[in-house]
């Protein structure tokens, strides 16, 4: 198959000019949510000539902190097609190692060679290659490709909505209450989407503990100036186990690395541990992670204000049922179909229902019909697509909070724990 000459493959024309909204053609979309899946759908709108309004409920972006480290997998690829050809903040890993806490590797996989980005992606260049990226980093690369900050309407915070011929929308902006009106709401709003809150009864859709809690971090390499480890080394993902507790760490930037622990625990002490803060939170790690080096020693040397900590949860799988009534009215992301961090699957899910849903509304011109036939035409196309592809990222995302606190772990083999949990089910 030959690449397209004039889009590179990204199905965008580079172009001096901002593209205008085709308000004639398109329906203008509200979106609920500015962060990582709501400013890509935006943006997948804006290059499409899809009218759109963003709205956010934090005050700026740098509201929210820095966040933690995510992984682009699949969506690694499809970021040119947010116009984004390389991601600057972005690092490659190219080994993978498994350990038991005395520092045995059990399991290794991965690129072997530690070669440059740029020439683990030539080589790679018709698969998708990992990349480590901060959450804030990605969000922001995405939002400056959208225009900046601007384009953004911060402090709205939705009170609810009505549908008539438009979805009329009432917002709080700084204790005002100001209306909107669009043609489709979208739900980019997290695992507690006030969309999805209004759209599905909580009762009917509840969150669902998956019996553990994660802790992360986020430690300054300068500040382990003296260790020298060649798993620091920028380039290497590793995970530590003994079968009950469950240490990961992954580069967070070029200075930083990022770690996640996890163990069982109620719901009700995973609240409660939450609640007392970071000091409490890296106690309780350093208390149970005196393990092979680099582990106690980047953990002793992460800053308090780099901490944090949650139980882990999802929902039951969205269903075709639950949304037939919708309307004009959708979700993508997390508050589509929340799932567990274990998989690394959360942001690359929201990418692809961003892009996913641009093109749907692309193909389906309503030209001066724009709010008949909206769930028909393009919202259930949309969600049947969406649910089927992240219905079973949320299942193996459920599942890895179960196998990673498992004997599994322990278990020799240069295959991932994931493809050890399918075995095992397959016999």
């Amino acid at each position: 198959m030959q690449t397209c000459p004039s889009c590179l493959g990204s199905g965008l024309v580079p172009t001096d000019e901002r593209p205008l909204a085709d308000e004639n053609n398109y329906p203008h979309v509200a979106i609920v949510g500015a962060g990582i899946g709501g400013i890509a759908l935006a943006l997948a709108c804006l290059h499409r000539q899809i009218p759109f309004t963003l709205f956010e409920r934090d005050g700026s972006f740098n509201d929210r902190s820095q966040g933690y480290g995510l992984t682009l997998q699949q969506a690694s690829k499809e970021m040119k097609k947010f116009g984004i050809s390389n991601l600057d903040a972005g690092l490659v890993s190219t080994l993978h190692l498994a350990h038991t806490v005395e520092g045995n590797v059990i399991g290794e996989w991965g690129l072997r060679k530690l070669l440059a980005k740029e020439a683990i992606q030539a080589k790679n260049k018709n698969k998708h290659t990992n990349i480590h990226i901060a959450r804030q980093s990605l969000r922001l690369a995405l939002l400056n490709q959208l225009g900046g900050s601007s384009h953004v309407l911060w402090n709205h915070q939705l009170i609810g909505y009505k549908l008539g011929e438009k979805v009329e929308l009432t917002f709080d902006v700084n204790g005002v209450h100001q209306a909107f009106k669009a043609d489709l709401l979208v739900g980019a709003d997290g695992i507690r989407s006030s969309v999805r809150r209004l759209l599905i009864n909580e009762k009917t859709s509840p969150l669902r503990y998956l019996g553990c809690i994660v802790i992360l971090g986020i430690c300054k390499l300068n500040a382990l100036e003296n260790l020298d480890d060649p798993l620091l080394d920028g380039a290497t993902v590793f995970q530590t186990a003994n079968g009950i507790e469950r240490m990961y760490m992954m580069p967070y930037d070029k200075d930083s690395i990022m770690w996640q622990f996890s163990f069982p625990i109620s719901e009700d002490e995973a609240k409660a541990l939450s609640k007392k803060g970071a000091e409490d939170l890296k106690t309780e790690v350093s208390k149970r992670t005196q393990w092979h080096k680099p582990i106690p020693q980047i953990i002793a040397a992460t800053e308090t204000k780099e901490i944090t900590g949650y139980p882990v949860y999802d929902r039951v799988l969205l269903s075709h049922d639950l949304l037939r009534n919708a309307g004009p009215v959708t979700l993508i992301g997390d508050a589509a179909h929340p799932m567990s961090p274990f998989k690394g699957q959360g942001a690359n899910q929201a990418l692809l229902d961003a892009l996913l849903l641009a093109q749907k509304i692309t193909s389906a011109r309503t030209g001066q019909n724009k709010e008949l036939h909206l769930r028909e035409k393009v919202l259930q196309p949309y969600e049947k697509e969406m649910i089927d592809r992240s219905s079973i990222k949320v299942k193996k995302s459920a599942e890895a909070a179960e196998f990673l606190h498992s004997d599994l772990v322990l278990q020799e083999g240069n295959v991932t724990f994931g493809s050890k949990w399918s075995s095992t089910k397959s016999i």
